[in-house]
């Protein structure tokens, strides 16, 4: 009977060209909105974890952004943590918030420094665009900054380069420095830092993974601190940044929201096509009625003409979808206004798993939504269209 079905649906021809545009132009809305939101969330968590990894270690106290409070760069239980699985680097890092003034603006900043900063200048620093522009900084600029404590100290950092930010978010106006400047302001010894910060792979930025494995190194730290040591607090990006990840569950709620609407608009193109293919082929119906083919087998029939047209129009989409993402994603050719947005540009990242993903939902609930017209065949009458004919 499959065979048969098969055959007869080879010899039945439906020109739903207008039903295949449809469904070529859903599939395009879902796996573009798929790829954005994809896109949105990596390039999101990507900056996070560039400004202060994907978890931080610091002291209990939350002061740890002035001269108070340092922690040991070199736990002795560092490779201990180095060992839990997806971590991939532990670093130490010194905080110090500031007022900087060129002139006769001042705007607050955060001084990071890094052992990793290259920068060889006396206290040169790394600002960012925003900030320059705020300021109207450029490089070889002398920036006058203010540390306020138990007592204020200046210091004049020369802006030695100025970078782009991964995400334009408040938080992220981090001027970058050497450790060993802070260190030396703070006064502190080369062992004492403001914060560790956590690197996780790639593949483990879930919001669950990052909280599962803040909770894990928390342990660790609690656990096994030695008794001259201070216990560490680790707190996952996640909920460090929680606003900028409510706004990224936001728009996977409106991708879920577009997916369910394109999936109808194009389901009911398709019942609308197959009941016109139906319509014309009341004749054939009852043919194969009284030939013996049930009304399983005959919806069989009618279910193979329309899915090949949802898989061309479904493979058309998709084409043109990946298309639009190699442009935007090599060109940025789409920007967006970064204080809206957090980026500059309409981020695109195209997961093979969720475009198979998305692909098969919208295409079995497109098939279940076609077995309602379906139901039309048991209502033929073969005597009827014989009589007809």
């Amino acid at each position: 009977m499959m065979k048969a079905e098969g055959f007869i649906a080879q010899k039945i021809r439906f020109k739903g060209r207008l039903s295949a545009v449809a469904i070529a132009i859903s599939f395009f809305v879902i796996i573009i909105a798929v790829a954005i939101s994809g896109g949105f969330r990596h390039e999101i968590r990507k900056g996070v974890a560039s400004i202060t990894g994907d978890i931080v270690l610091t002291s209990p106290s939350t002061g740890y952004y002035g001269e108070d409070n340092p922690i040991s760069a070199t736990p002795s239980y560092m490779d201990r943590l180095l060992e839990v699985k997806g971590v991939e680097s532990i670093s130490p890092a010194v905080y110090r918030a500031g007022i900087v003034r060129a002139g006769s603006d001042i705007h607050g900043v955060m001084i990071k420094g890094t052992p990793d900063y290259a920068d060889t200048t006396t206290l040169g620093v790394s600002v960012p665009r925003r900030l320059a522009d705020l300021l109207r900084l450029k490089e070889g600029d002398p920036m006058l900054t203010y540390f306020v404590g138990e007592r204020v100290k200046v210091r004049k950092f020369i802006v030695s380069s100025i970078y782009d930010s991964l995400i334009d978010y408040d938080e992220t106006l981090i001027v970058h420095a050497r450790m060993s400047d802070l260190q030396r302001l703070n006064g502190w010894d080369s062992d004492r830092v403001s914060i560790l910060e956590v690197g996780l792979d790639d593949r483990r930025r879930s919001d669950a993974e990052i909280r599962g494995i803040s909770h894990e190194i928390g342990g660790i730290s609690l656990n096994c601190a030695g008794e001259d040591e201070d216990v560490l607090v680790a707190t996952a990006a996640v909920d460090r940044y929680s606003t900028l990840f409510d706004w990224l569950n936001l728009i996977d709620f409106n991708v879920g929201a577009i997916l369910i609407l394109m999936t109808i608009v194009a389901g009911f193109n398709m019942i609308s096509g197959l009941l016109i293919l139906l319509f014309r082929n009341i004749s054939t119906i009852g043919t194969l009625k009284a030939l013996g083919m049930t009304d399983k087998g005959i919806a069989g029939v009618f279910l193979r003409v329309s899915s090949r047209i949802v898989l061309i129009g479904m493979a058309a989409g998709n084409a043109l979808a990946l298309l639009f993402c190699l442009i935007q994603g090599s060109t940025h050719l789409i920007r967006l206004n970064p204080e809206n947005y957090f980026v500059s540009f309409v981020p695109v990242k195209v997961d093979l798993l969720s475009v198979l993903a998305a692909d098969a939902a919208a295409f079995a609930a497109i098939m279940l939504l076609l077995l309602i017209p379906s139901m039309f065949i048991s209502k033929i009458d073969p005597s009827e269209t014989v009589k007809s004919e």
